[in-house]
This record gives structure tokens, C-alpha cells and sequence, in this order.
């Protein structure tokens, strides 16, 4: 089987004329003229129209933005932005006291998170400060345990997260 490069052209019994835009090992991104960007499999019944010489890595644009990404937050403390669960958002967090002779205390929501996840960044930078600090292993043991207690306590605001995995993981006990 031969492998479209970018820029072929083919036709789709679904969704008709298209020109391959990326490839990947198992899909090929078409831009079709009337359906937009959809992902088929490489192996799929389609027409190909005009082909352009396969000259492109099978490792996507996607898949090289992902790794690069995931190696500066790594090895950075630049944080990346981690989106509010739908149903919160331009929410106000109300602070109620027992005394009803007290006012309440509002925050908007957004204020609130942004502080949470400031605190999850600054956790990882100590994180990986600790990891690459030249000390006593069984002191660096006993500083990553803490930490993981920490973010075991913090498991009460996952619920603000739009994503499950970027939310707080303790030990799991």
C-alpha cells in the first residue's frame, strides 16, 4: 500500500473531494470541500485524484507540538492553562459563616481557581526541584511523600477541573 503525502488530492464516497492536509501512522487529515477537516484511515476506500510523493514523516505536526510541550512544562516553570469545568465558570464561591450576623464573603470562581492552580504549579516546580536536588536520598524520599499528601489534600477541588487528568492525585488510600 502506498502512502498519500501531503497536499493529495482524492475523492471521498462520503464526503467528496478532499486534499490531504497531515498524515499519521493510521489516519490521514483530509480538508474536504463541503465537510471541513476529518481524520480517515489510511486504508479506507477513497479515489485518489492527484498523488503527491509520500516525502513526509509519519510522526504528525500534533504529535511533535504534544512532545515539545510536554518537555518544556517539564523542564520549565512555565504552567500550562488548564480549563475550568464548564459548569463553573463566571461562578461566584461563597463563603457562608456559621454566625448568621456575619456577611458572607464572595469570590468569583475564575479568581478562585486561577489561585489553585498557581499552588499545582508552584507543587511541581518544588517537585521536580527536589528530584534534581543533589541531597540524601531518604531526604528526598520524605519531601516526596509530603508532597503527595499535599495533593492528597487538594483531591477536594478536582471537581473544578474540566479534565480528569490534570486533577490532583494523592497515594490513592
Amino acid at each position: 500500500m502506498r502512502i498519500l503525502g501531503i497536499g493529495s488530492r482524492i475523492e471521498h464516497s462520503e464526503y467528496g473531494f478532499g486534499v490531504v492536509t497531515n498524515v499519521t501512522p493510521k489516519h490521514y487529515w483530509v480538508t474536504f470541500q463541503k465537510n471541513g477537516l476529518e481524520t480517515i484511515d489510511i486504508d479506507s476506500e477513497f479515489e485518489v485524484i492527484e498523488a503527491c510523493d509520500d516525502d513526509v514523516d509519519t510522526i504528525s505536526l500534533y504529535d511533535v507540538e504534544k512532545s515539545l510541550r510536554e518537555i518544556l512544562e517539564r523542564f520549565s516553570d512555565v504552567s500550562q492553562v488548564v480549563p475550568l469545568a464548564d459548569k463553573f465558570k463566571n461562578g461566584t464561591l461563597i463563603l457562608q459563616p456559621a454566625d448568621t450576623d456575619l456577611a458572607s464573603k464572595e469570590i468569583p470562581i475564575n479568581k478562585f481557581w486561577h489561585k489553585i492552580i498557581m499552588l499545582r504549579d508552584r507543587l511541581r516546580v518544588m517537585e521536580q526541584k527536589i528530584n534534581s536536588a543533589d541531597m540524601d536520598e531518604q531526604l528526598k524520599i520524605d519531601l516526596q511523600q509530603y508532597l503527595t499528601r499535599i495533593y492528597g489534600s487538594l483531591t477536594t477541588f478536582n471537581v473544578l477541573f474540566a479534565s480528569k487528568d490534570q486533577q490532583f492525585k494523592g497515594t490513592g488510600k
